[in-house]
């Protein structure tokens, strides 16, 4: 067993846990990031939002991209996963086979993952390829405009989903996934904006040229793209453990400068609640590096500072 000690364990190798691990380890800072390898961001075919990149750029490429300079500048990252993690002030321990990491401190940057109707993993990947599922109407709404939309989800997530999808078409059509929790003020506005509601529960999806949802009474539906509007989970256990405090929606609760309710821990990203968007994760990410960096100098008694 060796033990190794560091300034900072990152725990989430994406776009918050990467861009942090940057800014630590160019504050001459010992950084380590542990992944699992089941993030979000690698799933993007293409983001065309993110600055920077005119023709878009993959989600995959983008974190490789990213990895490549976290290490140039001398942060270590390892494929793993981290199943409980526990400490206190200026110890945080990662238990693990072979190897025991004690940290200064640790950002948390776990992320939260999609709630997916029942999809095979290959058939997923390829849908989502050819842009026949989607889950981001915010970054891609744009590419779905004028097109035949569905939304999985009758209730007031998939109702919000639905009406901000209004924007890129006229043609925009709400399923039930397995029940309906519709409001009478729901389906006014529903009924205002011209979407059309489906009340009969989904039984399956499948995807040919067009995505093809097959109800419970045997009645299909064909649809150019498809967005599932189930909400998300978030990947909270280690902060559970840690003890720092939770939204309502189980997200972890952070300050203006992205310290949690426990003193040596930071969280950036999706699992803080917030615009679930790269450009706010890697911004979330700066602003925690910085500040557990001076966190520490101040700690070492060197002052405050920027």
């Amino acid at each position: 067993m060796t033990t190794e000690r560091l300034d900072a364990l990152i725990v989430g190798g994406e776009p918050a846990g990467l861009t942090a691990a940057i800014y630590l380890a160019r504050f001459l800072r010992h950084v380590v990031v542990i992944d699992d390898g089941h993030g979000r961001a690698k799933c993007i075919p293409v983001s065309h939002n993110h600055a920077g990149f005119p023709e878009g750029i993959a989600g995959s490429v983008l974190l490789e991209r990213v990895r490549k300079q976290a290490e140039r500048y001398g942060a270590s990252l390892i494929a793993g996963r981290v199943e409980t993690i526990a400490g206190e002030k200026d110890r945080l321990e990662e238990p693990g086979q072979g190897i025991d990491l004690r940290a200064r401190a640790v950002l948390l940057a776990t992320g939260v993952e999609n709630r997916r109707p029942a999809i095979e993993g290959d058939a997923h990947r390829d849908a989502l390829d050819r842009g026949l599922l989607r889950y981001c109407p915010i970054c891609d709404g744009y590419e779905a405009r004028g097109q035949t939309i569905g939304v999985i989800g009758a209730d007031s997530h998939g109702v919000a989903e639905a009406l901000f999808l209004r924007t890129f078409s006229d043609d925009v059509t709400l399923i039930a996934h397995t029940a309906v929790t519709l409001t009478s003020a729901d389906r006014a506005n529903l009924w205002q904006a011209g979407i059309r509601v489906i009340d009969t529960p989904m039984a399956s999806i499948a995807f040919e040229d067009r995505t093809v949802i097959t109800l419970t009474s045997g009645d299909t539906h064909r649809f150019d793209t498809v967005y599932p509007a189930l909400g998300s989970d978030s990947n909270n256990a280690l902060a559970r453990q840690l003890g720092t405090e939770l939204s309502d929606d189980h997200c972890i609760v952070v300050d203006a400068k992205q310290r949690t309710s426990v003193q040596g821990v930071y969280a950036a990203g999706d699992i803080v609640m917030s615009l679930d968007q790269i450009s706010v994760a890697m911004g979330h990410a700066a602003v925690a590096a910085t500040t557990l960096h001076n966190d520490l100098r101040n700690r070492d008694g060197e002052g405050t500072g920027s």
